[in-house]
């Protein structure tokens, strides 16, 4: 099913009226110069980028902000919406994109990208697409895999798992085997995860159609997915300890954290902590629940949108274009913001590119990123994922303290989402 948002009159009413008088912050020297485009994004490599496009493009300039990542950046841009003075672009996470709609920030860019449709597969478009109308231009995706030991698996003589059964069996093994070792850490902070795999379990934590709302966050799929894990975790033979603290990286470091099935980005952040085990590691498939159903989840990934205060949505949109679609500008996300692109054409660069600096020997790399990435589900993230992921974590948390069932806290987490939706003047047909 499309994934589609739609806010009722009440639900904006709630937002503020002002959310929809954006006035431009680009500035441009008339129409003897060239058009100035203001740019929020985070990350690395911007610099090289904005360079490239000043030089071959004087008449549409861009001036870059680093505004911070995550939460932050959303917060700086509603509140720069708000005021009046919101950039003409801004890069903005997929599941974050749905409440920027919601506040009425972002511009419907449909009329400028039918040139570009080809250039990304319907998975991905789903996540800047909202009731059929395109709301931004996917930059970076994260497709789950599944990072790790390779040297240790071999070591223990632990097959690489291909399914989640199998996975289950291989963090027994681990632990019987070198009780000072773990397969993997899967702690209450990481909604991304759990909202990935219930999804490629068949869940749908969101979704809508004809404007009501339905949560699948404890849908039966999702439950399932909680006794799964909570098993493995009971059993001791994998742990819930925070990722990337001093601990786990001195784990990584020493290699007795084994795996993290993630985004395809999870190397790039080992390697950042625990560069000296580089050659060790590898990525496949993230296991399967179905053997033979291939299918995953994104976790993580973000888009350019251009906001409705812009004064040059053409323009604007002509540079995400360039960035995100073109040779030039994927050559530069793989080479200089050192990201996995979204674009087909990015994906076959990327196929040609060197391996990861974590794993140099795993030639394929890219080409099993790519296989990846043909088939992902496309996912609906709803108006308050920062509440679900308050929520469920405080719930999650509770519940591997206390020893209570799992499915409590995704039940939990349920009913807190639904009722900030209703609250919010949402039509849900939860209960």
């Amino acid at each position: 099913m499309r994934s589609r948002l739609i806010a009722t009159g009440a639900t904006l009413a709630l937002l503020g009226a002002g959310l929809t008088a954006c006035s431009s912050s680009s500035s441009g020297s008339g129409s003897d110069g060239p058009v100035t485009l203001d740019f929020w994004g985070w990350g690395v490599g911007y610099e090289d980028v904005i360079a490239e496009w000043n030089d071959t493009h004087p008449d549409i300039q861009v001036k870059h902000t680093d505004a911070g990542g995550g939460d932050e950046s959303s917060a700086k841009l509603l509140t720069a919406s708000r005021a009046g003075n919101a950039p003409d672009l801004a890069l903005v996470e997929f599941t974050t994109l749905p409440a920027m709609i919601v506040a009425d920030v972002p511009l419907d860019i449909t009329e400028y990208v039918d040139d570009i449709e080809g250039d990304f597969t319907d998975g991905t478009w789903e996540q800047t697409r909202f009731d059929g109308a395109v709301y931004g231009i996917p930059q970076d995706v994260g497709p789950m895999a599944l990072t790790y030991r390779e040297d240790r698996l071999a070591e223990l003589g632990i097959p690489v798992p291909t399914t989640w059964e199998e996975f289950g069996a291989a963090a027994r093994a681990v632990k019987e085997k070198d009780p000072n070792s773990v397969l993997t850490s899967l702690p209450a902070s990481e909604l991304g995860f759990y909202a990935g795999v219930a999804a490629q379990a068949g869940s749908q934590w969101w979704s809508i159609e004809d404007g009501v709302w339905t949560v699948g966050i404890a849908d039966e799929a999702s439950l399932e997915v909680a006794d799964f894990f909570e098993g493995l975790v009971r059993d001791g033979a994998i742990s819930t300890e925070p990722l990337l603290t001093p601990e786990y990286n001195a784990k990584l470091n020493e290699g007795t954290m084994l795996s993290w099935p993630a985004g395809i980005w999870a190397g790039g952040v080992f390697y950042g902590v625990a560069p000296d085990t580089a050659g060790k590691w590898a990525m496949t498939p993230l296991p399967q629940w179905t053997p033979g159903d291939t299918k995953v989840a994104y976790q993580g990934g973000s888009g350019m949108i251009v906001t409705k205060g812009s004064e040059h949505p053409e323009e604007a949109a002509e540079f995400a274009k360039w960035l995100n679609a073109s040779e030039e500008g994927n050559k530069l996300l793989l080479e200089s913001r050192q990201v996995y692109p979204a674009s087909s054409v990015g994906q076959e660069m990327a196929a040609e590119s060197e391996p990861p600096a974590l794993m140099p020997q795993q030639t394929d790399f890219y080409q099993t990123a790519a296989d990846i990435s043909s088939e992902t589900i496309p996912v609906t993230w709803g108006p308050n994922v920062n509440l679900a992921k308050s929520v469920f974590e405080d719930q999650l948390n509770k519940a591997i303290a206390d020893g209570t069932p799992w499915r409590d806290a995704f039940a939990a987490t349920q009913k807190a989402v639904v009722d900030d939706m209703k609250k919010s003047g949402y039509e849900v047909a939860n209960d």
